[in-house]
């Protein structure tokens, strides 16, 4: 059986391939290249299990990034533990199909480098991050592994894995001149390491850089004032990139390429893909508001903040991108929430039950109707309407207590002064053993020019499929479910 890594570099495009991604252009031109009809929501969580599993959301449940668990009347996001994916996973396969022909115990090994949903699955080696969270209420960044051994042996190899620069304000800023961010550079070399010291049939690695900077600045440049850019999807029109990802687009086709010259040292066949695309966004819709001003959404006081309170409200959204999941604990206000969602601006579509079948999410965990943004809009989780009064984990980084997605995580308070100087202030607090809150977030979302979740207009703006393998791909276009069994292909090939 052949063995293949499969490197996931977030965000990557056809539009992103070219002068400044030399060694992934070389890739595609060696072998083939197909456009991958995004997962719904084209979001990590959704999009990775359905490459894994060949199933979509109705299937294997991850509707979103996180969801409104019903029975614990919590919103919760980001959760690790491998068997809320339903459905049988592409390594479990793997090992059937190898036991078939061999007629013995497989020898069929994965490893996980950083692909979500990590934790107690039945891959052989893997590696995720995971703070470890004390009794005082202090929090060490940290990771978790499979066999326990690597967690202290790869540290040991390779340091502390580099956690501010996975997410926040330092992810993708860091990077020294001519190199990918810390985090990235660093998974790549634990799949290095697991390869080394392993050689698994199946090595799944992580590479988010690019999605950083792309959330920030936005895949393609401003037009001038007067001259908007052309359409998605213009015929003959090329958009140019913006300048500002340019230095990012060549530190990742680095990374990429000395992984590409690693595995094929070693011959593993190699495919790029990745979960979904980013397009320009300008306008950020704040749901939960609107909600609240109808009267739907309830807030509960904290010691004078206010703290959404999910399970009396009888409207609410857990925003995640451009979609959001519209919770109904109140099922006879359907249609007035469709009335308010159709006129408000920046909401493009409402999915009800019959849509959400045809859109392959008709799962108890999605919302009773789902709101999906324009092309230029994203949804907050922001509920308060004064932000004296918004909870104080508003302005930190804080992925799991807040009830959606908050890309504006990944930038600094202009309005805060010498705030580089606060944030050592909070360091050495932390280090001295004291309590702190690193709040330094701000509350404007009109910084925000990327993001991603509903299909774009453009198939340039989809996600890829590269292999060295051009027999594997039929077509030009494939599904996200497709991408399953695509995988299996590579190892039963001579």
């Amino acid at each position: 059986m052949n063995r293949l890594a499969v490197i996931n570099v977030v965000g990557l495009t056809e539009a992103l391939i070219g002068e400044h991604t030399p060694r992934i252009a070389e890739f595609r031109r060696r072998g083939a290249c197909a456009h991958i009809a995004p997962a719904f929501p084209a979001v990590t969580c959704t999009a990775q299990s359905n490459y894994l599993t060949g199933k979509n959301p109705s299937r294997h449940g991850i509707v979103g990034n996180g969801w409104f668990n019903r029975e614990f009347a919590e919103t919760q996001f980001w959760k690790q533990s491998n068997h809320i994916v339903h459905g049988q996973k592409i390594w479990d396969a793997l090992r059937k199909e190898s036991e078939l022909v061999t007629r013995h115990a497989p020898l069929v090994t994965t490893a996980n480098c950083f692909w979500w949903f990590n934790m107690y699955s039945s891959v052989d080696y893997s590696i995720t991050p995971r703070p470890i969270y004390k009794a005082d209420g202090g929090k060490v960044f940290d990771i978790y592994s499979w066999p326990y051994s690597i967690r202290e042996e790869i540290k040991k190899d390779l340091g502390d894995f580099p956690f501010f620069s996975f997410w926040g304000p330092a992810a993708g800023v860091d990077s020294p001149q001519g190199k990918a961010d810390a985090a990235s550079r660093w998974i790549a070399e634990s799949a290095k390491w697991i390869e080394n010291k392993n050689s698994p049939t199946l090595n799944l690695v992580y590479l988010p850089h690019l999605d950083y900077n792309l959330q920030r600045h936005g895949v393609y440049a401003e037009g001038r004032a007067g001259s908007p850019l052309p359409a998605a999807g213009a015929l003959g029109v090329a958009r140019p990139t913006n300048p500002k990802i340019h230095r990012d687009l060549r530190e990742i086709d680095a990374l990429v390429g000395d992984l590409l010259d690693f595995f094929g040292q070693r011959g593993v066949q190699v495919v790029l893909l990745s979960e979904y695309g980013i397009t320009n966004v300008d306008t950020p819709v704040h749901l939960n508001r609107i909600f609240r001003e109808r009267g739907w959404l309830t807030v509960k006081d904290e010691l004078g903040l206010e703290i959404l309170d999910a399970g009396t409200s009888q409207v609410f959204a857990v925003a995640d991108h451009q979609v959001a999941h519209i919770y109904l604990n109140d099922t006879s206000l359907e249609k007035s929430v469709r009335d308010v969602l159709e006129k408000t601006s920046g909401v493009e579509k409402i999915l009800g039950p019959a849509e959400k079948i045809a859109a392959g999410i008709a799962h108890s965990r999605a919302g009773d109707l789902i709101a999906v943004a324009s092309e230029n809009a994203w949804f907050t989780y922001y509920y308060w309407l004064d932000d004296a009064r918004a909870p104080d984990f508003a302005r930190t980084v804080d992925i799991h207590r807040k009830p959606g997605y908050d890309p504006v995580e990944l930038f600094l308070d202009p309005k805060i002064p010498l705030v580089k100087l606060k944030i050592a202030g909070r360091l050495l607090q932390k280090k001295l053993g004291m309590r702190m809150l690193m709040d330094v977030i701000p509350l404007d979302a009109t910084p925000v020019k990327g993001s991603h979740g509903r299909r774009p207009a453009d198939k340039k703006d989809w996600p890829v499929f590269i292999t060295s393998q051009p027999e594997f791909l039929s077509a030009e276009e494939m599904e996200s479910t497709d991408v399953f069994q695509i995988l299996l292909r590579h190892f039963r090939a001579p």
